[in-house]
């Protein structure tokens, strides 16, 4: 054994010497401490499934209808390729099992958080759902290259989705989105309506469909905005003129990470200005005109409280100055409280006079 080894055997021996002689204690996190808080609960679907196999027609309704849809983690997620969903039946892994996945890979949503189906596949007997990006990174050519030892790209974006599969017997039939939801009920909730939600339900009809499919139209609130994208991943705020410290800002939202579609939303105060859409192999799409033409904007409204001034019949508020009387106890008009009063004093009240100053500034005697 060399010195260096002994040098560093002493120094572990050192430290275990003092840990013991402190009488500290040494945690270590398990499975069970780690996955104490997760749902292994799980109760079936019984959903009728239609007998016809899945058409063309109905794969693409699928595609259309299910991609971009968002719901809410009726449990925790792994991160990976990990769930599999039997149509009507149980989920895998289960009890333990799914407690070890959850340890093992790491947690891709937690229960209750808001999750995205990003990818739909169809492969034989089962459809394969990517939530929030999926299980794998995208792969990119460049960040295997280097020049060098230094990287010619920077590396991709780690995978941070899961995948769930659902598996029917005898082949896909012909189902529809609302189906395919309903069967995914014991994993993800596609029901739950949030606040953003529900305010989305009174807005006029062009605002509620973009809301409802995740579109973002020029014109709208950023309250809107949040109803149909949630939270953005980044936002930045700069000047109209960036030569111009003096001019107005501008915020923008950005949804979306490369190669995915990347959308760029400016607002300038509260509405909805520009919108930019990027999207690997095409063009930059630009929205810069009102796209919800003359539809009525459900305003803020403000109930006037008791202590308000109330407006009178022209519309007009009152300006009566504040008091601390109360109603009727107020002096009245021909003797206004900061005028002078003639009423005669009380018999026994005492005499009021001026005060006197006495002094003896230079030198003059006291009065």
């Amino acid at each position: 054994m060399g010195p260096r080894k002994h040098h560093l055997l002493a120094v572990f021996c050192l430290i275990a010497s003092c840990l013991g002689a402190a009488g500290a204690q040494v945690f270590v996190v398990g499975m069970k401490t780690a996955t104490d808080d997760a749902v292994t609960e799980f109760t079936p679907t019984h959903l009728p499934i239609p007998d016809e196999g899945l058409t063309e027609r109905g794969r693409r309704s699928l595609l259309q209808n299910l991609v971009a849809e968002q719901g809410f983690a009726h449990r925790q997620l792994p991160l990976g390729a990990g769930l599999t969903l039997q149509a009507n039946g149980n989920m895998t892994p289960r009890d333990e099992d799914y407690r070890k996945m959850l340890y093992e890979r790491g947690i891709s949503a937690q229960a209750g958080e808001r999750v995205a189906i990003t990818s739909i596949d169809f492969k034989g007997d089962r459809i394969v759902l990517d939530f929030n990006g999926g299980p794998y990174a995208k792969h990119r050519f460049l960040s295997h290259l280097s020049l060098n030892d230094q990287q010619i790209a920077p590396q991709g974006p780690t995978a941070t989705g899961c995948r769930i599969t659902l598996v029917f017997e005898g082949g896909i039939p012909e189902i529809s989105a609302a189906e395919v939801k309903a069967l995914l009920d014991p994993i993800v909730d596609f029901k739950a309506k949030t606040s953003e939600e529900a305010y989305a339900d009174t807005l006029p009809p062009k605002v509620r469909e973009a809301v409802a499919s995740h579109d973002v139209l020029v014109g709208m609130t950023k309250r809107m905005v949040l109803a149909a994208l949630g939270a953005p991943h980044d936002k930045e705020r700069e000047h109209t003129d960036p030569k111009n410290p003096n001019s107005p800002h501008f915020e923008e939202w950005i949804y979306g990470q490369p190669p995915q579609a990347t959308k760029f939303v400016r607002f300038r105060g509260d509405r909805v200005v520009r919108l930019e859409i990027a999207e690997v192999g095409k063009p930059i799409e630009i929205h810069d005109k009102n796209e919800i033409g003359g539809d009525t904007i459900p305003l803020q409204t403000r109930t006037i409280a008791s202590g308000d001034s109330q407006p009178d019949e022209d519309g007009r508020h009152q300006t009566t100055a504040p008091t601390l009387l109360k109603p009727g106890e107020g002096h009245s008009a021909a003797t206004p409280a900061s005028a002078p009063s003639n009423a005669p004093a009380p018999p026994n009240a005492p005499a009021t006079t001026a005060p006197k100053l006495v002094g003896t500034a230079h030198g003059l005697p006291s009065a």
